[in-house]
């Protein structure tokens, strides 16, 4: 079976040996205090190494204090969710969104509201139109390489979306984890560095509400479970005093001590510019093969990240489209898995990241066959 929705990095792309060379310069400094619970905020040593990290990758200053670690993206949206909603709360989702989110989403009793996209992103005038209508407690963005749809947010819009956060005090969280794995043209600043530009120019340095949230799961290894939390003092205050923080301690201490010794050692960087060169190799190769195999399909080309979105002609259902891929050996998330309610029942989400080039054209010459197919059936 060729799974076109696993989302995650092929074995032969996990550095084991980079965290076998990081894992020893870790332990050689014979620093027992990793193997405490550790502070709230997170190491601090940490903390300043992704700090630099982080600023050389995104052009712009980051501070270690406006970072607070994370036992990944998912476990900081939970306690964004947990310290910042409460059950019956609305949020606002971008339409589509991410099909796990939605599920984190609902086991904390929210109501989702979606606002569409287009090819700049979040639609703003969408946005003001819902936050006429609904009280809403945040609104979640997957603003750079977005997932499903690969849509990168414009850096106008983002403006547009900090002047929509201060003028109704709403908290913007942005999951950026696919920000750094970019094909060779870098996604406009990350949310919070628009936030932070934003309070050079207001008397309110509180005004602009931005949480973002990044993971060494899309840039290094998923099982590592670290990833970090980049907004203002104030807002990571609030998740810092949380029960979970106060009765475990810091969030991962040992691993952040050796991704320091990583990130230190520069093999982070090494790693993620080879990540970026196979994912955009994996890329083209998918859309070739989606071009030369399912011509009736459309799709826009990603610029980073890990997803095509594809749209099946007029006539079919990804639904219907889906045990006929399955009995080809080629299984895929449908499009209606990305709304909270009816919708995009002609779209496939296909990801490029877990299969090398040869099994990437099979798995589209199998979800080829299973079209002519469904085709054939519905004509007949």
């Amino acid at each position: 079976m060729i799974d076109f929705g696993n989302g995650q990095p092929s074995l032969s792309l996990l550095p084991m040996q980079a965290l076998r060379t990081a894992a020893d310069h870790c332990l050689a400094q014979g620093n027992a205090t990793l193997l405490q619970y550790g502070t709230n905020q997170g190491d601090a040593g940490f903390r300043e190494s992704l700090a630099q990290f982080l600023s050389r990758r995104y052009a712009t200053p980051v501070h270690a204090r406006h970072l607070m670690v994370s036992a990944s993206a998912s476990q900081a949206l939970d306690l964004v969710c947990t310290r910042f909603t409460r059950p019956g709360d609305t949020i606002f989702v971008e339409e589509p969104t991410y099909f796990l989110a939605l599920r984190l989403f609902r086991d904390h009793g929210l109501q989702v509201v979606g606002i569409p996209i287009d090819d700049e992103g979040m639609r703003m005038d969408a946005l003001r139109d819902a936050l006429a209508r609904h009280r809403a407690a945040m609104v979640y963005t997957i603003p750079s390489f977005q997932n499903p749809s690969g849509t990168t947010m414009s850096a106008s819009r983002r403006e547009q979306l900090m002047t929509i956060s201060r003028e109704h005090d709403l908290l913007v969280v942005a999951d950026e984890v696919y920000h750094l794995l970019d094909f060779g043209t870098a996604p406009p600043l990350p949310l919070a560095a628009y936030a932070h530009s934003a309070h050079a120019h207001s008397a309110d340095t509180q005004s602009t509400r931005v949480m973002s949230l990044g993971s060494f799961s899309k840039i290094c290894a998923p099982g590592l479970r670290l990833g970090w939390m980049q907004s203002t003092p104030a807002l990571l205050d609030t998740l810092m005093d949380s029960g979970l923080v106060h009765s475990g301690g810091g969030l991962n201490p040992f691993v952040s001590g050796v991704m320091r010794s990583m990130l230190e050692l520069g093999l982070v960087e090494i790693g993620l510019d080879h990540l970026r060169a196979v994912y955009a190799e994996r890329s083209a190769v998918l859309c070739r093969a989606l071009r030369d195999e399912l011509p009736t399909a459309c799709f826009v080309e990603p610029q980073g990240g890990y997803f095509v979105w594809l749209q099946l002609p007029a006539e079919i259902s990804a639904t219907q489209l889906l045990p006929l891929a399955v009995a080809e050996g080629v299984t895929f998330h449908p499009g209606s898995r990305f709304i909270s309610r009816d919708g995009f029942a002609q779209w496939v989400r296909l990801s490029f990241a877990h299969y090398d080039a040869p099994m990437l054209v099979e798995g589209v010459h199998r979800l080829a066959r299973a079209l002519r197919q469904l085709t054939d059936t519905l004509r007949s």
